[in-house]
């Protein structure tokens, strides 16, 4: 069987339900579209702090670029003579601008004529790249590890020193070959570029750079346990083409990241290194704030659901209060109670409702009572108000479901017609009922008198242990009080009363209809008319 729920739980359950479903698909579509826009966000973030990272290298090796190839041209430079000199102008370059760890000039066979704190005066670096690939234009080197400097120069980290080189060749006022002026630049400035990067960064501290090589993609630059390291990736291919963007890929040891992508191509005369700058993110915590966004929106989601269906419980409660009161007196009516659809005014629809209830009910109250009206002049006589045939046979009918013995009395006037023919019928009718408020006043409790046509009556006896002797004890009375005289248009009227009578027991007339028994009475009726009339017999 279908369980059935209260309008007022319907209603707060739906508010709840709602909005609950409500919070989950705005939650998985904000979801989605926040999950793109916030990885296309950090996406292009990253790709923009390659970019500015690209910038600061490639802008710094040009400022050393410049410095470098502008020494070439000094004087004390071209002058192999006065070796003091050239060398008190490279102190002067390397202390103020410390990330040149080594400057050197060479003669024309590559030996060290002068260098910064002499180290390395007299050595041949003819076979060394700095001196080889810059006879003719401005050699640029990727990093490398040192080899002559290695314990030569100061080294308070301990670690690995590793260098960028840059050299030139120099000519004389003849536009003769005269030497090599080469600079050993600390790759340490790499790392101040990048931690002045990453300082306004502090925030997003999963966030890692790497500037990879472009000879052979080793990691230069990075986290210590990645350097040295082959990086063989799509961003790295994809920056080798000249993109500058974003992507979501898998690093070596399986992990996802967000990369940034860049080449450093180079700075104006500058020609670059083809160095490729990255810069990740663990897919982890670039998607954190989607999470906690969503989470904010499932919490909001649940207050607001719990707050509505509140808010839901007390609009039911409004919508469905009327409607209780409404149906509350429907079953009282239904129970046969006398009480008024209580009107409400507010919401339209039960205001509509209610008015139309009062008025059905209204209307039903009238029909009934019309209905009653019909069934009373249906069952009763119109002239006096007694009963007629039809309620004489359904209160006979309904005494013979007893199965108890009863009387049934059929009385006629003697004298009536005279008084019909001499007065008139309008002095016959006054008769009639005059006849009839007697016959009710004798009429014992629990018994009927109806009136049957002209001036014959049937009287219906209530359950006796000796029906006809109470039958005749009633019908004695009834004679004595129809032989009183009658006032009747101010003239005196006397009628006499015969009575023929009939008993019904259920043993013996268990199967007779209820016509039988009043044919019985009136069977006796004619005989005490023909024996003698003002008397009763059964």
């Amino acid at each position: 069987m279908k369980k059935s729920f209260s309008l007022h739980t319907l209603l707060s359950a739906s508010f709840a339900a709602l909005i609950i479903v409500l919070t989950i698909v705005l939650s998985v579509a904000i979801g989605h579209r926040s999950n793109e826009e916030v990885r296309s966000e950090i996406g292009n973030s990253l790709k923009e702090t390659s970019y500015i990272m690209a910038g600061k290298l490639d802008h710094y090796m040009w400022s050393r670029y410049g410095e470098v190839s502008m020494l070439s041209t000094l004087s004390e430079m071209r002058q192999t003579e006065e070796l003091e000199g050239q060398r008190q102008v490279l102190n002067r370059l390397k202390e103020k601008f410390p990330s040149f760890s080594w400057i050197g000039m060479t003669d024309d066979e590559g030996t060290v004529l002068s260098s910064t704190d002499g180290i390395l005066e007299g050595v041949d670096i003819s076979e060394r790249p700095v001196f080889k690939e810059a006879q003719d234009k401005t050699f640029i080197g990727d990093v490398h590890e040192a080899v002559l400097l290695a314990n030569l120069l100061p080294n308070p980290t301990g670690e690995v020193m590793k260098f960028v080189d840059i050299s030139t060749p120099v000519f004389n006022e003849e536009n003769q070959f005269i030497g090599v002026l080469a600079a050993h630049l600390s790759w340490e400035w790499a790392k101040e570029i990048e931690d002045s990067m990453m300082k306004p960064l502090q925030k997003r501290n999963s966030l890692e750079m790497f500037v990879v090589s472009g000879i052979d993609n080793t990691v230069l630059l990075g986290p210590q346990e990645e350097l040295g390291s082959v990086l063989q990736l799509t961003s790295v291919d994809k920056a080798r083409k000249g993109e500058n963007g974003w992507v979501l890929e898998k690093w070596p040891g399986g992990k996802e990241y967000l990369t940034g992508y860049v080449l450093a191509s180079g700075y104006k005369d500058y020609p670059g290194l083809d160095w490729v700058v990255l810069v990740r993110e663990p897919i982890d915590d670039a998607y954190a704030p989607i999470k906690e966004t969503l989470q904010y929106i499932y919490t909001f989601g649940l207050i607001l659901a719990g707050l509505l269906g509140i808010l839901g419980w007390i609009v039911a409660g409004k919508i469905t209060s009327p409607l209780k009161n409404i149906t509350t007196a429907a079953d009282q009516l239904r129970r046969g109670e006398r009480v008024t659809i209580p009107a409400h005014k507010g919401i339209k629809e039960i205001e509509v409702l209610s008015y139309s209830l009062k008025k059905l009910i209204s209307k039903l109250t009238k029909t009934e009572t019309a209905l009653e009206k019909m069934e009373n002049v249906a069952h009763h006589d119109h002239l006096t108000g007694l009963p007629n045939r039809i309620a004489l046979y359904a209160f006979i009918e309904e005494a013979m479901k007893n199965d108890l013995p009863f009387a049934v009395l059929y009385m006629d006037l003697d004298g009536f017609k005279k008084v019909n023919d001499n007065l008139g019928h309008e002095a016959g009718d006054i008769l009639l009922k005059d006849v009839s408020e007697r016959l009710s006043e004798v009429t014992p409790a629990g018994g009927m008198v109806a009136r049957m046509g002209g001036d014959e009556f049937v009287m219906v006896l209530p359950v006796a242990a000796n029906p006809e002797n109470d039958g005749m004890i009633v019908g004695d009375s009834i004679i004595a009080s129809i032989n009183k005289p009658f006032i009747v248009n101010v003239q005196e009227v006397s009628v006499g009363c015969s009575i023929g009578g009939a008993v019904w027991e259920p043993a013996i007339f268990a199967t007779s209809k209820v016509n039988e028994i009043i044919r019985r009475a009136d069977e006796a009726l004619y005989k005490v008319k023909r024996t003698g009339k003002n008397r009763m017999a059964f």
